[in-house]
């Protein structure tokens, strides 16, 4: 008899983006006039076409495979060379990191490194994960076997939940008890909250002391603007003894459909085996990405490696300010909606605050059903988000002053928007 691994069947019905799909798609069959209105602002998708000095020369690499002189077949599973040394330089060296290049690993994706971490840590650790989360981050460790069953209001057991307040403007504190790994995501998914180099240095100064491991996701890092915020873990003093960052090419460079991220993993970084002994992380995942792994396509990091080139870089910086330009736009209509709104400064989704008395799957139905606007409600990203809904800048301009001028119309079915 073939035998399942049970940790599957103690997810929840459905990871939160079909389900999302599913309502969509009833509405659009129940409705096919009002379909053909509808914005999308649900899933962090990007919308604009790859930066032309992508293009140029992924087009120049493809040549390349066109002749057996220049043609490539099984790439370094941890990524070329040159794009692990432009990242080095260009990601971390130049904004003062202390990263050598083999401590990049590239992937098709922070999302696959988030949960393919695992891989080399232990099932007795205790993990702590922000609430509202990053739906994967929770996922994943079900699937390994490192929690245990849901409650009724979906909390696992053996996960700390840290909460995630407007008063700490939605980053978690260090909690009081002991755990070995901590999840944090800055600028972060789904609120748009930024930390702040004070809240960063006593996470690192907890992770010192506990010997832990911070898994530190900087996917939107290019959406900071405040000078003043960190965009990389590595800049605080004794990160490298304590973190691993995963950074991703999709939300900069438009990568969501090509494909290219990496992760940062320090060779100073230790955790102990079941005996006790301190051993280096960085050969475990070099070994994990060696075997289970084949390497991203040299046509694609070819791609990548021309977002850090001058052309490359002043293209990224005119999508960035695209989307954050939209975000603006977002921000206004929903304060002229009289709803309470969060992000869409420093990262390119807005945290709305449901009307009083508005649950965030109610909220979802009634932006859906009444104005044919798509959003992601709160409560799927963990307790703390019930309530809330969020809003993605990945759009036209058009779209997003539309569903600015929309959120305006909504005539809310309890209470009144003023919560």
């Amino acid at each position: 008899m073939a035998y399942l691994n049970d940790n599957y069947l103690k997810l929840k019905a459905g990871y939160l983006f079909p389900e999302i799909g599913r309502r969509v798609k009833a509405f659009c069959e129940a409705n096919p006039e009002a379909a053909r209105g509808l914005i999308r602002c649900g899933i962090g998708d990007v919308t604009e076409p790859l930066p032309a000095a992508v293009i140029t020369a992924m087009h120049r690499a493809v040549d390349e495979m066109s002749a057996r002189d220049t043609f490539k077949g099984y790439g370094p599973e941890q990524g070329y060379e040159w794009l692990r040394a432009a990242v080095a330089k260009n990601d971390f060296r130049d904004r003062g990191c202390d990263v050598a290049d083999d401590e990049i690993f590239v992937s098709d994706g922070s999302k696959c490194d988030t949960g393919n971490i695992l891989d080399i840590l232990g099932r007795n650790n205790k993990i702590a994960i922000s609430d509202p989360v990053y739906p994967v981050y929770v996922d994943t460790n079900v699937m390994a076997g490192h929690t245990g069953e849901a409650n009724e209001a979906g909390a696992y057991a053996r996960l700390l939940y840290l909460p995630c307040r407007p008063a700490h403007g939605f980053i978690p504190e260090p909690p009081k008890r002991h755990v070995d790994v901590i999840y944090l995501c800055s600028p972060n998914n789904p609120t748009g909250a930024a930390a702040t180099r004070g809240q960063l240095e006593s996470w690192v100064a907890y992770a010192l002391e506990h010997k832990a491991i911070l898994l530190f996701d900087a996917a939107y890092e290019a959406y900071i603007t405040d000078p003043e915020l960190p965009h990389s873990i590595f800049e605080i003093p004794g990160a490298r003894e304590c973190a691993i960052e995963f950074r991703s090419c999709s939300k900069n460079g438009g990568f969501t459909g090509v494909r290219c991220a990496f992760t940062v993993v320090p060779k100073s970084l230790r955790a102990a085996t079941r005996t006790g002994e301190l051993h280096p992380v960085h050969p475990l995942w070099l070994r994990r990405m060696t075997t289970k792994f084949n390497g991203v396509s040299y046509i694609v990091q070819r791609g990548a490696e021309a977002l850090y080139s001058p052309e490359g870089n002043a293209q990224v910086r005119a999508l960035i300010e695209h989307y954050l330009g939209n975000a603006a736009v977002l921000r206004a209509g929903v304060k002229k909606a009289g709803l309470k709104v969060f992000g869409g400064v420093n990262a390119p989704y807005l945290w709305v605050r449901a009307p009083k008395g508005v649950t965030s799957w109610q909220a979802f139905d009634t932006i859906l059903d009444e104005v044919r606007v798509v959003v992601t409600p709160g409560s799927g990203f963990g307790s703390k988000g019930e309530g809330y809904f969020r809003v993605s800048a990945f759009n036209s301009r058009a779209n997003a002053e539309e569903v600015a001028r929309r959120l305006q119309e909504l005539k809310w079915r309890s209470a009144s928007a003023g919560a």
